[in-house]
């Protein structure tokens, strides 16, 4: 699985004194052309990283034209000549999607619906995200379905007094959340560990994305901003985990 997450498009927009939105949609080019070569070299599984929820403090203006550059990408995923037609592509949008202006959640609900019997590859595409809400997420649902065991067990035991009684008091170990619950309630539990994270402009930082599913995964951050990067940067990203395979099957296998 590859994680690309292309930040640094505000930056190119600075430095080539662009007009405001058009460093994201170079951004949004350079993505297209990423991706096509994801599925073309077998890679089943891409994430990207498309906007964070700390992405809303920044100025409306920028947040509304970001929005409608969304719509707008979104929508363009369903037409004939898309990527995703192209590939057979399913597409998951991952992240707090109550928090989208309504006209951009229902592009991508219905992105999702048109896509979902497609089988041949998947695209996560992170929106309204950061990974300590997706962490509160799964806690909060792993912690209902417990309770929901619990008074289901507290059920039962009512519908047996007679069988206490006469058996005499019991010790009964409640269930309790661990890591599994967790994992299978995150927003990410449609696709696999990253084995790549590639982020661009030299930056090491997760910034808060995908922190409990990149703990064995390579790091990859080429100095180049977001729409310059290119095949030669996949490549080299690829070559470079394949040259750390064996060692992070054996750190895989000890977890």
């Amino acid at each position: 699985m590859m994680e690309l997450w292309h930040n640094s498009s505000r930056r190119y927009e600075k430095t080539r004194k662009l007009e405001p939105g058009m460093g994201h949609r170079a951004g949004y080019i350079s993505l297209m052309s990423l991706l096509k070569y994801c599925y073309q070299l077998g890679i089943k599984y891409a994430t990207v990283y498309a906007f964070s929820i700390d992405n809303f403090k920044r100025r409306p203006e920028e947040v509304r034209i970001l929005m409608e550059l969304l719509q707008e990408k979104i929508e363009s995923l369903l037409k004939a000549e898309s990527i995703v037609h192209q590939y057979g592509i399913r597409v998951h949008f991952i992240g707090n999607l109550n928090l989208l202006d309504d006209s951009v959640r229902a592009a991508a609900e219905k992105a999702m619906l048109a896509t979902a019997s497609n089988n041949q590859a998947v695209l996560c595409v992170c929106i309204a995200y950061t990974s300590t809400d997706e962490i509160a997420h799964a806690s909060t649902e792993a912690s209902r379905n417990i309770y929901t065991e619990i008074q289901s067990r507290v059920t039962d035991a009512a519908d047996d007094d007679d069988d206490l009684v006469k058996s005499g008091p019991q010790t009964q170990e409640h269930p309790a959340i661990n890591s599994e619950d967790i994992t299978k309630n995150m927003y990410m539990a449609v696709a696999p560990e990253p084995d790549i994270v590639l982020r661009s402009s030299g930056e090491t930082r997760l910034s808060n994305f995908l922190l409990w599913q990149t703990s064995n995964s390579i790091l990859y951050s080429p100095g180049a901003l977001w729409p310059e990067v290119g095949l030669k940067h996949l490549v080299w990203a690829v070559l470079n985990f394949q040259r750390n395979y064996s060692y992070l099957q054996k750190i895989r296998k000890q977890t």
